[in-house]
């Protein structure tokens, strides 16, 4: 809490009253913190309850418990009713919109950076990225105006991923989370959310996410790779694509199908996947999509057989981009991948190289020039930094998967359980705040958990012993069988 050093921010935006409050803002987050940690839900009595539960030293130093003219005095609920209405009354809007204020945004923003240790901040560049529902405690019934009594509330739309699931409408908030994952051949780094963004379903969760990420890069925190999924990479480029790329990321994303295939072309070369290609490419080459889910280890090979036999009639880069985004990129018979004869350089190539059979009458610009200039507006939706969808682009996007346990960490009935009547206390402030303070205590239980197994690793290695195995916890089917075969009839 004072390394954020948001409360006295938050109380400087506070009115002055005729005398002073007994519960401050930094003991008012502390309890929100102690709700969480202890797994309560997101109430304002429980806010009460943990700070009145603590000890006698710990009341007295955090003002729990204050000297009176008439004796001790202890916390009340409508004490801490009032300074929570205060705060969010301070940092919201006076017409709410569903969207964060800007001095909002920075508390959440302090809250979870402060909530990653110093020995992990540098570790790793790279971001996976996800947004969520996040459900109102509001009846979602209108009164008798036609409002709702959760104002900032609106309705939104989730699907279902398991097996089984339907898509269905819910009512509340879209919550996107920023979770750090390990660079690409880097060390393994503990999953921690650096940054969250929370808004009311009528906006679209993508461009106020990418804000804040923009932010976290012009705040001196540089950005690497961030994966997302085709939720964000099918987004219009001025709203995802192109800010990040401005702001130093590198995407590594799964395109959505209509952006998939050929999608014009550049001087002669076909923009497909995000890369320039031969045009003479053939064109069964262009229709592959990504692994499906559980496919077998033959399907797997021919899989990346495929992609590595496009990628041979991929355009190279001679150049690396220059400060408005330019670079340059030469014919793959020049680069030495295929054999073609308007490169005859290339025909002295070996015959495990494809041939250009049928090269074209009137060769375009890509196929008489040495180098050509792609400008930043060619593929600028769809460029990312693995050729999709192949070996490399699938062992990147895998770690995407750190986003999704983010969001399930704090929707798990055994831990937070982010559920409707999870919070009680209606409006997008309120709910920012316990989000935020839920996910630091999620990270701080991750950073310990990370700890504990590295110190476990050390301590095996000293003794000579491998790292301790995980534990699979997948029973096929020949183990329930043999489980069962002498089980009583």
């Amino acid at each position: 809490m004072d390394a954020a050093g948001v409360a006295p921010s938050i109380e400087a935006l506070l009115p002055v009253g005729v005398r002073p409050r007994q519960l401050g803002v930094r003991t008012l987050l502390l309890g929100v913190l102690l709700t969480q940690a202890e797994h309560r839900p997101a109430h304002l009595s429980r806010i009460h309850a943990a700070l009145v539960g603590l000890g006698d030293a710990d009341r007295r130093r955090l003002g729990v418990v204050v000297d009176w003219k008439r004796g001790p005095h202890s916390l009340t609920y409508r004490q801490v009713e009032r300074t929570f209405g205060l705060v969010v009354a301070a940092l919201g809007k006076k017409d709410p919109d569903g969207a964060p204020t800007e001095a909002l945004q920075g508390i959440l923003d302090a809250l979870l950076e402060a909530s990653v240790p110093a020995e992990h901040r540098d570790a790793s560049r790279a971001l996976a990225v996800d947004w969520t529902d996040v459900e109102s405690f509001s009846t979602r019934r209108t009164k008798p105006d036609g409002a709702y009594a959760d104002q900032e509330a609106a309705w939104g739309h989730r699907k279902g991923g398991g097996p089984g699931e339907k898509d269905e409408l819910f009512f509340g908030y879209y919550l996107s989370l920023a979770t750090m994952v390990a660079d690409v051949g880097g060390q393994e780094v503990p999953e921690l959310v650096r940054r969250m963004q929370i808004g009311s379903c009528d906006h679209d969760p993508v461009p106020p996410m990418v804000g804040v990420l923009t932010s976290m890069a012009a705040a001196g925190i540089p950005l690497g790779d961030v994966m997302a999924d085709s939720g964000y990479a099918h987004r219009v480029p001025e709203h995802f694509a192109l800010p990040l790329r401005a702001a130093g990321a590198t995407l590594v994303m799964d395109l959505h199908p209509s952006d998939r295939g050929m999608q014009g072309t550049h001087q002669g070369a076909i923009c497909c996947h995000g890369n320039l290609y031969c045009p003479m490419t053939p064109t069964a080459l262009f229709d592959i999509g990504p692994l499906s889910r559980g496919a077998s280890k033959d399907e797997t090979a021919a899989h990346d057989r495929r992609c590595e036999e496009l990628s041979r009639y991929k355009l190279g880069r001679v150049t690396a981009d220059d400060a408005d985004g330019y670079h340059r990129v030469t014919c793959p018979a020049a680069m030495g991948k295929v054999r073609c004869p308007l490169r005859e350089s290339s025909m002295s190539l070996g015959l495990e190289h494809p041939e250009i059979l049928s090269p074209p009458e009137h060769p375009p610009t890509c196929c008489t020039q040495a180098t050509i200039t792609v400008p930043p507006s060619v593929n600028q939706k769809t460029a990312q930094r693995h050729d999709y969808p192949g070996k490399p682009w699938r062992r990147s996007y895998a770690r995407r998967s750190a986003a999704e346990r983010s969001n399930a960490r704090i929707k798990d009935p055994a831990t937070i359980d982010v559920a409707r009547g999870w919070c009680r206390v209606m409006g997008l402030g309120p709910m920012s705040l316990f989000l935020a303070c839920a996910l630091v205590v999620r990270n701080l239980a991750v950073a310990d958990a990370f700890g504990q197994r590295r110190a476990d690793d050390e301590r095996r290695a000293a003794a000579g012993l491998s790292p301790r195995a995980r534990r699979h916890r997948r029973r096929t089917l020949a183990d329930l069988v043999g489980a069962g075969a002498n089980a009583p009839p």
